[in-house]
């Protein structure tokens, strides 16, 4: 039986140590999505562990993982495929086994924006001022905002969710070299965290990325203003860049580092004549012609069909 992919419904939610303590690690996006288009309930399953070939935490945390990067989604004890697991995962998707560094943005992406089920992430890389900071500076602002969803969560919950973020992101550096566990995650080679000084202290790379492309940055921008915006088909670039949970704080990008790609896909698409930036008075606009939404999935079906 085919399974059919399933659109998410946007609710605003608070989840807090759902991961297990694990961070995803290589082939786990993949090996959860087959099973689960394979057999929805795989994740109930008591034998899951086998044929996951991990242990019984690790299932869960597979589970969250999927569904926190929105490539699965969970209805009436179902796991079943999004349009976005299809496309990326599916045997013939763009890119099932995740070789394309574009495509750890691109889960990154969607992993931050809403609806999103790791808050801890969104927090940081959405809202978080701090440029440079300490796990505590982090754990500390975190639960103020925590607090504005419900007085009751846990500091170790807190605590957990920053550990993995840390591991997750930043390369955990020994005295005998990297760690097993920078190594075994995919999300380091983004070079969005760095330890830094004494390796308590972190601090995000803000500018630039060498394996972003600017399909992506420009498909992100896209997405975002048809989620904030309704009927302007325009969206300043210093929003883009500054807003919460906007791609300019998600992808740690400047204001001229998103002007670059908007103008680098403009002129690739200088046929259709639907998407440009414009400067009045000073104010970089990204100005579009259409749905963004729709506008932002021909170009990543663009970029990965290539």
């Amino acid at each position: 039986m085919r399974n059919v992919a399933v659109k998410e419904k946007p609710k605003a939610t608070a989840v807090f140590a759902r991961h297990e303590t694990f961070h995803p690690r290589f082939g786990w996006l993949k090996k959860g999505y087959d099973l689960a288009v394979a057999d929805p309930n795989i994740f109930l399953r008591e034998d899951a562990p086998v044929l996951l070939g991990v242990g019984k935490n690790m299932v869960r945390s597979i589970r969250y993982w999927c569904s926190a990067f929105k490539v699965l989604v969970e209805t009436d004890r179902q796991t079943l495929p999004t349009g976005l697991g299809q496309q990326l995962l599916s045997d013939e998707g763009w890119d099932p086994f995740l070789e394309n560094p574009a495509s750890l943005w691109l889960l990154h992406w969607n992993l931050l924006k809403a609806p999103c089920t790791a808050t801890a992430w969104a927090y940081a890389f959405g809202e978080f001022q701090a440029a440079e900071f300490t796990p505590e500076h982090l754990v500390d602002d975190l639960r103020d905002y925590a607090n504005s969803f419900s007085a009751n969560i846990a500091d170790s919950s807190l605590r957990k969710d920053v550990n993995c973020l840390l591991r997750m992101y930043a390369d955990q550096e020994s005295k005998k070299g990297p760690t097993e566990d920078s190594i075994d995650c995919p999300f380091t080679a983004l070079r969005l965290l760095y330890s830094v000084g004494d390796g308590r202290r972190y601090e995000f790379q803000v500018g630039p990325k060498e394996t972003l492309p600017a399909e992506l940055v420009v498909a992100a921008c896209l997405e975002f203003a048809g989620m904030t915006e309704n009927e302007s088909s325009a969206m300043g670039v210093s929003r883009l860049a500054y807003l919460a949970g906007s791609p300019g704080r998600v992808l740690k990008l400047s204001e001229a580092a998103i002007a670059e790609a908007i103008e680098h896909v403009a002129r690739q698409r200088n046929d259709q004549e639907d998407l440009f930036i414009s400067d009045s008075a000073g104010l970089l606009q990204l100005q579009y012609e259409g749905d963004p939404l729709e506008m932002s999935e021909a170009i990543l079906d663009e970029y990965f069909s290539a």
